[in-house]
This record gives C-alpha cells, sequence and structure tokens, in this order.
C-alpha cells in the first residue's frame, strides 16, 4: 500500500474562482472525522497524500481543535483551512474567527464562511452590523484572506453569487441533487470560487450504497468513486469537500481523484438515473 501511496500525491488542482488559491478538486470535510480513533491520522493522511483544502466550522465538536494538533506536527505543509461561523452579527463572527484561529493554531485562514446561511437572515447578515461587516473586518486585521457563504438554499446561493460581495460558496451538488447546476455556471460567470458538499449525497446514502454493494443484485452504477467522478466531471466545480473518519476512505477517494475519466453526457444522466433508483433496492 505504501508504494501506491506515494503514486498518488499529484492530485489536480483548480482555481477557486477570484481567490486565485490552486486548490486539489478532492478536499476533506472534517466534520465527523473527530467522532473515531482514527481521527488524527485521517487528517494526516489527507494532507501526506496532497489534499490541501480542509472544511471544518466553528460548531464542528472537536473538528478545528484536531486539525491543529495534526498541522503541529507538520512542517512546510501549504494548507488551505476554510472554517465557518453561524453568527449572524459582526461581534459574533469575529469573535468565532478569534477562537477558531486558536484552536487551529494558526495567524491566518485561508478563507472564512457564513455557516448555513437561510434567507430569512439575509438582511441581517448583509446589513449594519452584520456578519459581511464582521468578515470584512476580519480580513482587514489579517486574520482571513477571502470570505464567503454556505447554505442548503438555493435562492441563498443565487444571491451570494450574484451580490459581488463574497469569494467562495459552498453549495450541495451530486447526481443525488443536480438541481443545483445552473448555480455553478453562474458562479463561474462571476468568478465566485465553487466548493461543493455532500458530493456522495451525505453519510447516509453512501452507507446505504456500501451496503447495497454487497448485495449480488446490485447492478447500478452509482458508487462512492462514481459519484466522485459525477462532481469532478463538472468543470465549474473548484474543489469538493467529502468527509472521511478513516484513512482508508482518505485513500479510496484519492485513488479515484488520481485516475478518472470525464464522464460523457449519457454517463452523467445514467448516473442520475441511478441515484433515483438506488432506494428502491433497499425496499425490495
Amino acid at each position: 500500500m505504501a508504494d501506491k501511496e506515494e503514486l498518488l500525491t499529484n492530485l489536480t488542482k483548480r482555481r477557486l474562482g477570484k481567490t486565485e488559491l490552486q486548490v486539489t478538486e478532492l478536499g476533506l470535510g472534517a466534520m465527523d472525522t473527530p467522532q473515531t480513533e482514527n481521527g488524527f491520522e485521517t487528517i494526516s493522511k489527507a494532507i501526506d497524500l496532497g489534499i490541501n483544502f480542509i472544511d471544518t466550522a466553528r460548531i464542528y465538536q472537536n473538528s478545528e481543535y484536531l486539525i491543529g494538533q495534526v498541522l503541529k506536527e507538520k512542517s512546510n505543509t501549504n494548507i488551505h483551512i476554510n472554517s465557518k461561523t453561524i453568527f449572524r452579527d459582526a461581534d459574533g463572527c469575529q469573535y468565532d474567527i478569534d477562537k477558531s484561529l486558536k484552536f487551529i493554531g494558526v495567524n491566518k485562514l485561508s478563507s472564512y464562511q457564513i455557516h448555513d446561511l437561510k434567507i430569512k437572515d439575509w438582511d441581517q447578515v448583509m446589513g449594519s452590523n452584520g456578519a459581511l461587516e464582521g468578515l470584512k473586518i476580519a480580513r482587514i486585521r489579517g486574520l482571513i484572506d477571502f470570505i464567503g457563504v454556505s447554505s442548503h438554499e438555493l435562492p441563498v446561493i443565487e444571491k451570494v453569487i450574484q451580490c459581488g460581495e463574497f469569494d467562495t460558496v459552498m453549495i450541495e451538488y451530486s447526481a443525488f441533487y443536480p438541481i443545483s447546476k445552473d448555480l455553478l455556471e453562474l458562479a463561474k460567470q462571476n468568478n465566485v470560487g465553487v466548493i461543493i458538499m455532500r458530493p456522495l449525497g451525505g453519510s447516509g446514502r453512501t452507507s446505504s450504497i456500501r451496503n447495497q454493494m454487497r448485495n449480488p443484485n446490485f447492478k447500478l452504477s452509482i458508487t462512492p468513486q462514481q459519484l466522485l467522478k459525477y462532481v469532478f466531471s463538472n468543470p465549474n466545480v473548484s474543489t469538493a469537500i467529502v468527509g472521511a473518519r478513516f484513512p482508508s476512505r482518505i485513500i479510496e477517494n484519492v485513488i479515484t481523484a488520481s485516475n478518472y475519466d470525464i464522464l460523457n453526457d449519457s454517463e452523467i444522466k445514467t448516473s442520475e438515473k441511478d441515484a433515483e433508483l438506488l432506494f428502491d433496492y433497499q425496499n425490495n
């Protein structure tokens, strides 16, 4: 395995929109990583195999701290950390950024986002003393380089892309959720970096897929590897953050990202169709 891993250190990088950062198209989502005793090794393996974009958040229990512990043992690593705040006001936002820096053990983060923004909070976030103002102040203070938003609401994503205030956007996109495809194109047109969350459809779906793959009657093309290829085949994606709790999952994902062919239109449609059919197998 070690010899194979040595060959997997040249992951393709893509430009993260107007930030001009070159990030690996395969990123690590570290929300659940601390939930196992293998968490430290998992993050370490990701860095060792060339992943240079790691996503976390203040509300992800122990995630920032664990990342910080790993970084203490890594020298000369050019890792881009993206964290997020759930606060909607400037003071709370800056408080979270200071906490993030403390736990991760760095002086500056590449990117910081307003977490899970909903349309009902838009005016507060964008107004006087709102979270956007807090992010801008933090950038002036030299604590963060770029600012963005994560959201599960497509109308919010559209506003984020078009308002001109944000450098990055985190959006759900997968064969299970292709409806956001047009917004990826819009982001590209506006030079906003696109971070894909839930590229495998979420941990519950991934577990279901792995269970179904043990079924000899499972004949769909929808596998974790195919789901990654689906996302990577969209040129408007900057990076896809894949959650992992075990080093073996990191290795599997890196192998896929290091050697895949872009899906053609027919293969993309088949992936979407099979994603719709997946849960029919659970009920039979």
